[in-house]
């Protein structure tokens, strides 16, 4: 499924499309070659797609910054989920029009990239369905207060670049129909103003009581009990576990046969994921959707170090709790005061020390879509490109099918 050569010779990166109603409706998929001279195969790349988000998949917009890669990828024709991003001075050229009017009229999405510096072909024109525009560039235009001589906006716009909730809530205020970026904001350091933590949601509460009672290997009937305070999370929590990310043979019935079937360990991983997940603030489903993938991410890259069960359990909780201080609003070194996590976690995590350091690097560049610091953690890492794009790809596939 991932034996594609492309993955040995591009590094992947990947960040969240996010709608007026901040749900994530589509993962961009940013591909850099790691050699310019070096020519690829877009049929490996769509092969490499379509393991992770097949043609009755999620959707899933690929940012392809290699002309010639994408010059490829032109002449192809992708399955109707996914979406290719077309940089303004490609549309611009003439030598791609006949392809990207082809493209248009298979059905593809076409997403125009950028602010053209010239007038479009009139063919090209109609087969953009949105401009993608990245935010430093719609700044100026809203300080100047008129966009450049030749841009107008007659298409839908996407504002890239998106890394706090009020860039997010501004972006939409000012006509943007979808965003792109991480709106997770900074690091929570402080206690809100009066030195009091938001009350924390009911149904978050219940999880942090169910971890305390499976770290403290308390009965089924008690870990039940608690459960019983909000029905929806024993739904959820059951969701979760007949996943086929969970791998089981057998379809658990209840919280008791969970129980019995996992034991405490897997127990608390999968409770870890529901309390990434369970909050109910709009602006934070972009941080639930990136708790996920942090922690499943974190997963595989330790299973191609040769990691064993417990390291590859600690690195997934470390990734799944990397965010809670944005989903709490509360500092992170607090939080862990009342949640039991491994010592290694807790380094990572509050110290930034200890052998699971390179790991959450890795997945922070990853998200970062760089390059630069891509190269730079898989060589502390002392990992291929193509293990860790492998690893990448399991990960996304694997938190697509908990979506």
């Amino acid at each position: 499924m991932l034996e594609a050569e492309i993955l040995g010779h591009v590094a992947l990166g990947y960040s969240a499309f996010i709608d007026r109603n901040r749900a994530v409706t589509a993962t961009r998929l940013t591909v850099f070659p790691l050699r310019p001279d070096m020519p690829l195969d877009a049929r490996e790349l769509l092969q490499a797609v379509a393991s992770v988000w097949p043609a009755n998949g999620g959707r899933v917009s690929l940012n392809v910054t290699s002309e010639s890669l994408l010059q490829d990828l032109l002449q192809t024709s992708p399955s109707a989920n996914l979406m290719v991003e077309v940089p303004a001075f490609m549309a611009a050229d003439p030598v791609n029009t006949a392809a990207i009017v082809a493209l248009h009229a298979h059905g593809t999405t076409l997403m125009l990239k950028g602010r053209p510096l010239k007038d479009l072909p009139r063919e090209v024109l109609p087969c953009f369905t949105q401009s993608i525009i990245d935010l430093s560039d719609d700044r100026r235009v809203a300080i100047a207060g008129v966009a450049p001589v030749g841009v107008s906006r007659t298409i839908p716009h996407v504002l890239a670049g998106i890394n706090t909730a009020a860039d997010m809530d501004s972006a939409f205020s000012r006509g943007a129909v979808a965003v792109l970026g991480w709106p997770i904001g900074d690091e929570v350091t402080e206690r809100p103003k009066g030195g009091r933590a938001p009350p924390t949601p009911i149904d978050l509460q219940t999880v942090v009581e169910l971890i305390r009672l499976v770290d403290a290997e308390e009965s089924a009937e008690k870990l039940e009990n608690t459960l019983k305070r909000d029905p929806s999370l024993g739904f959820k929590v059951l969701r979760y576990i007949n996943s086929a990310a969970f791998g089981l043979s057998v379809e658990v019935s209840s919280f008791r046969h969970a129980l019995m079937l996992l034991g405490y360990k897997r127990l608390k991983r999968w409770l870890a994921l529901l309390l990434a997940t369970a909050s109910k603030e709009p602006n934070m489903r972009a941080a639930m959707f990136a708790s996920v993938r942090r922690g499943l991410l974190m997963e595989e890259l330790a299973r191609n170090t040769g990691g064993d069960a417990e390291m590859r359990s600690e690195l997934f909780i470390c990734g799944v709790f990397s965010l809670l201080d944005r989903l709490f609003q509360q500092p992170l070194a607090e939080l862990l005061q009342t949640i039991p996590v491994p010592q290694l976690v807790h380094e990572t995590l509050i110290d930034g020390t200890g052998p699971y350091v390179p790991y959450f690097n890795l997945v922070k560049a990853i998200e970062a879509e760089s390059l630069y610091d891509f190269r730079e953690c898989a060589d502390a890492l002392m990992m291929g490109v193509r293990e860790i794009n492998e690893a990448e790809l399991r990960a996304l596939a694997l938190a697509a099918d908990i979506d």
